[in-house]
């Protein structure tokens, strides 16, 4: 994760829950009170995040030590050890929250993302995500994807070109809209188009897309599809794929499958912090 703005964004999320100070911490505990504590993994799931937790208390007070343990992408078990933490009490109990939100949700990405590639099992197909973050925490989520070992998609409206099924019908024409944006883009920009038929397929092909996608398609299309499309277009399919039916997509050779699940049906993994 890019360190600047994961600064940024844990002084945001530690203002919003801090405000003035921790009450609770400060009154009970004071400056000079010192502990130990552990943040350890409650269930078995794939670790996201530990430079939240490095960089978290590090706002907070140099004077904590944080020795990790395991480090992104690594496979959990019940009672591992994360971090050991030695500090101010007060210091180590304000951040608690703020860390292990972030983490519990990115480690629960990451468990989420390892079993859908290791249920799709497949050597060409690739899983990745999509735009359907939390807001605020992209970031964190799209990286937590790769650390299970998938694969982000765009990840703005900035760093890619995709035409959908309304910007195809207020253009007119896949050839349109295509032909609209290599007009007013430079050659660095890539162009992906979404269609729903054979006859969107030619013509997305037709009008020189770089990636297409295949809408809420069933496998038998994916597979057609993937076979008519020139290999240097890149293919994904999306769209009611789910853990119920992403096997049946294993042999369809399309490129990439995009999966909106992995960002906002994910569970938390249960991870704690615990007085040493």
């Amino acid at each position: 994760m890019n360190v600047i703005k994961l600064k940024k964004k844990l002084e945001e999320f530690f203002l919003e829950d801090l405000g003035e100070l921790d009450v609770t911490s400060q009154t009970v505990f004071g400056a000079n009170a010192r502990g130990e504590a552990v943040i350890i993994a409650k269930e078995d799931g794939i670790l996201a995040g530990v430079d939240v937790i490095t960089t978290g208390y590090s706002l907070f007070d140099q004077k904590v030590d944080v020795a990790l343990k395991r480090k992104d992408g690594d496979a959990l078990k019940q009672g591992d050890i994360i971090a050991e933490l030695e500090g101010p009490v007060a210091t180590i109990l304000s951040g608690e929250r703020v860390i292990l939100n972030l983490l519990q949700r990115m480690s629960g990405i990451a468990t989420l993302t390892n079993k859908t590639v290791h249920l799709l099992q497949s050597d060409h197909t690739r899983i990745c995500d999509t735009r359907k973050t939390s807001p605020g925490l992209r970031m964190f989520e799209k990286y937590a994807v790769r650390c299970g070992g998938g694969f982000n998609h765009r990840f703005g409206l900035y760093d890619g070109v995709m035409i959908k099924d309304n910007h195809i019908a207020f253009a007119g024409s896949i050839l349109k809209a295509v032909k609209e944006v290599r007009a007013k883009t430079g050659h660095m920009v890539k162009i992906e188009v979404e269609i729903e038929n054979e006859k969107q397929l030619l013509e997305a092909i037709e009008a020189g897309a770089d990636v297409i996608m295949f809408d809420n398609r069933s496998p038998e299309e994916v597979a057609k599809f993937a076979e008519l499309t020139p290999k240097h277009i890149v293919t994904e399919a999306s769209g009611g794929i789910g853990m119920h039916n992403l096997a049946d997509y294993r042999n369809t050779n399309v490129d990439y499958i995009s999966l909106g699940m992995l960002t906002h049906s994910y569970k938390s993994l249960d991870i704690s912090l615990n007085v040493k």
